[in-house]
């Protein structure tokens, strides 16, 4: 990002940190007892260059999700990817809803190349795969059902995009009684500062937005 950018968001998180905090925003959700991670559209069309959707960053991105990944598989904890597909992408009962009329989300074929999570990330088999239709990988799916027969109380979140659907994910975690907690290296968009006002943003009101280590830290201190 353009040096002049984050100098201008650094001066307005500086004025709105002092705003939030004086009106009791930016609280701490912290940790629960067992926590998921939710990987969100790390599928080659975010996550490969020449794509409509492809994101910023994945250089940083990519490898910090594989340590999340590592600490994860070792202590035996639910992973969950998500990808955003469509089986109807023409005609007008598409199940893209009105969703297409904003995005060019007619190139997220179910089946695809496209939709298929980056190789990178090594899915296995026990880890869970979620197709969806919408932003949130709660809506629509049997995410909360899920989380909620494994026990989980927590969801580690990364992935694209933070201004949708990790956004939209966090918010609806959030609502649905999990506390949301965003890995920051692990978030990706597509513009200059997407990412650093959503992360703002989601760290003020809906989850705790926590670096890399820190998140590493927590999970290797409280292995069972």
């Amino acid at each position: 990002m353009h040096p002049d950018i984050q100098a201008a968001l650094d001066t307005v998180f500086a004025s709105d940190t002092e705003l939030y905090q004086d009106r009791g925003f930016q609280r701490r959700i912290g940790w629960g007892k067992k926590p998921a991670l939710i990987n969100i559209d790390l599928a080659n069309a975010w996550t490969r260059e020449g794509n409509a959707f492809t994101c910023e960053g994945m250089d940083t991105i990519l490898p910090a999700t594989q340590e999340v990944l590592a600490a994860f598989r070792a202590r035996g904890l639910p992973i969950v990817f998500t990808t955003t597909a469509y089986d109807i992408v023409e005609g007008e009962h598409t199940d893209m809803g009105l969703w297409g009329k904003k995005i060019p989300a007619e190139v997220l074929r179910v089946g695809s190349e496209a939709v298929e999570i980056d190789s990178r990330l090594e899915r296995r088999d026990d880890e869970l795969l979620i197709v969806k239709k919408q932003a949130s990988a709660f809506r629509g799916t049997n995410l909360n059902s899920y989380l909620n027969a494994c026990g989980v109380d927590t969801i580690v979140v990364t992935g694209t995009t933070a201004s949708a659907c990790v956004r939209a994910t966090v918010e609806d975690a959030i609502a649905d009684g999990f506390r949301p907690i965003v890995v920051r290296e692990c978030i990706g968009d597509r513009i200059a500062g997407a990412v650093q006002w959503n992360l703002y943003d989601i760290d003020a009101k809906f989850g705790d937005v926590e670096p890399l280590q820190a998140v590493l830290d927590h999970l290797r201190l409280n292995e069972a």
